[in-house]
């Protein structure tokens, strides 16, 4: 079949639209927006919702609405004075526990919820009772797990296409979430709301202007620097961007539309609507690595133990590739490790690192060395060149800086070996590629000498004409593996 999701929306969980449109004409205006929401679920070929909610947070793995017929009163825990939200749902059980089986079958801890009055969180409340009113459509509401990183989400995505693939159905699927998230810390009167800040509100444009142009994956690749930004810890909300984007296709080739945009209670709601397009090009302008298999590391407290996942959960029965994961424990951000099907054992591979722009993983180890592929100064993030690129795309030369190329460099050099489990102090021998030994050398040498002062390892510098990609200086490391254990 071909891809099983039709439509991707993202809409605000708080529940002053569905409550109280008439206190605020903004709220009325994101009332308005669902209900065109509502009509595009309706004219759709969807045969299931499926609902991601930052608003029903989880601890341990994954957590799945599975009764048939989940019913109750809700009350929201802060805004209870607007009133209480009836509710009977009608969800898709079998579908629910597909995405259990699929979710487990890609190594992450997943279960269903089949409990009498077990709570539905407000936002899972909000946006069934205004985009399915009267249950047209089975649903699925899956939790937001507080500490997963974005390889555990972006599987769990995967997972969600598996499932829907496995039963031959096609969905439309729903994210529920704030924007900004600073909520004001008393009530306010309605007339008064507005967006917390000036700078929340620039993100929140910046974000809706990307979505508007479709570029859901862009959206993707920016949530950390969004974060960090508007001052906000955890990456709660926007981590729904990742799963959007690995359960849509991750690309910018969407047809977007912003349907309303208002404050609620300080923060940012949005309604927005994402339709695969076929007459739309869209290139990421970002890359991080693409991740089949959840490998248990977590970037959370700032030190990390790789737990071992079984060959038995390690070949999805649904993925196109298969993909066992590498075992490492670091101290320091937590990375993706990954040997494709095919490479040689003790390859390893970090999103912590540039991706290569080649076929060979950033280390092997063979017994105790680790041999380093050759380590440039393209950042992880963003593939930017600290210092600056040697030449432009039509090959004109550009000045750049040999000194901040350099560390960046070493810098790329310490991510890999502590992803692999050994340190810079480990390191025995290093290869450098200038390209222009003359100009170069001395800043090259400065950088090399402040970082490698002390290490004691051997050094050969040679010339060379040009490398791979617009950059100056590139490093071939040999270092001692340390302790780590490579599966």
């Amino acid at each position: 079949m071909s891809h099983p999701v039709l439509k991707g929306l993202i809409v605000p969980g708080l529940p002053h639209p569905l409550l109280t449109p008439e206190a605020n004409p903004g709220y009325g205006r994101l009332r308005d927006a669902f209900e065109k929401a509502r009509k595009e679920i309706a004219a759709s070929d969807a045969d299931v919702l499926i609902v991601y909610s930052t608003m029903w947070p989880s601890i341990i793995g994954h957590q799945i609405q599975a009764r048939p017929e989940p019913e109750w009163v809700h009350v929201d825990e802060l805004f209870h004075d607007l009133g209480s939200i009836p509710y009977k749902f009608r969800m898709d059980t079998e579908l629910a526990k597909e995405l259990r089986d699929c979710a487990e079958a890609r190594a992450l801890t997943a279960r269903t919820i089949d409990y009498e009055g077990f709570p539905i969180d407000t936002g899972s409340v909000v946006a069934l009772k205004m985009l399915n009113p009267n249950n047209e459509l089975p649903a699925v509401i899956l939790s937001s797990n507080v500490y997963s990183d974005r390889s555990e989400t972006v599987v769990l995505g995967k997972s969600v296409v598996d499932a829907l693939k496995a039963q031959n159905k096609k969905a439309v699927v729903v994210v529920v979430m704030t924007l900004s998230n600073r909520l004001f810390t008393k009530f306010i009167k309605p007339e008064e709301d507005r967006i917390h800040s000036d700078k929340d509100d620039e993100w929140n444009r910046k974000v809706l202007e990307f979505l508007g142009e479709g570029r859901l994956e862009d959206v993707a690749q920016l949530s950390r620097e969004i974060h960090k930004q508007i001052r906000i810890p955890k990456v709660v909300n926007f981590k729904s961007m990742w799963w959007l984007s690995a359960v849509m296709g991750a690309h910018n080739d969407y047809a977007g539309e912003v349907l309303a945009y208002e404050a609620l209670h300080g923060t940012g709601g949005a309604v927005v609507s994402l339709t695969p397009s076929v007459s739309k090009v869209g290139d990421k302008e970002y890359d991080e690595g693409d991740v089949e298999v959840f490998g248990g590391e977590r970037s959370v407290l700032g030190s990390v133990e790789t737990p071992a996942v079984s060959k038995a959960k390690a070949t999805p029965a649904s993925a196109t590739t298969t993909t066992s994961t590498t075992q490492v424990e670091r101290a320091g951000a937590a990375s993706v490790h990954e040997v494709p099907a095919g490479e040689p054992g003790g390859a390893l591979r970090t999103n912590a690192a540039p991706k290569p722009v080649g076929a060979y993983p950033h280390a092997r180890r063979v017994g105790d060395l680790l041999y380093l592929s050759g380590v440039g100064p393209r950042q992880a993030a963003d593939d930017s060149i600290p210092g600056g690129p040697i030449h432009d795309k039509q090959g004109n030369k550009l000045d750049y800086d040999i000194y901040l190329q350099t560390k960046a460099v070493i810098g790329n050099v310490k991510s890999v070996l502590e992803a692999s489990g050994s340190t810079l102090e480990n390191v025995l021998d290093v290869t450098v590629f200038l390209v222009d030994m003359d100009r170069d050398f001395e800043g090259f040498n400065r950088a090399y000498t402040e970082a490698f002062q002390g290490v004691g390892a051997a050094r050969t510098t040679i010339a060379v004409r040009a490398l791979p990609t617009p950059i100056a200086v590139e490093f071939k490391v040999l270092a001692a593996a340390g302790t780590a254990t490579v599966g």
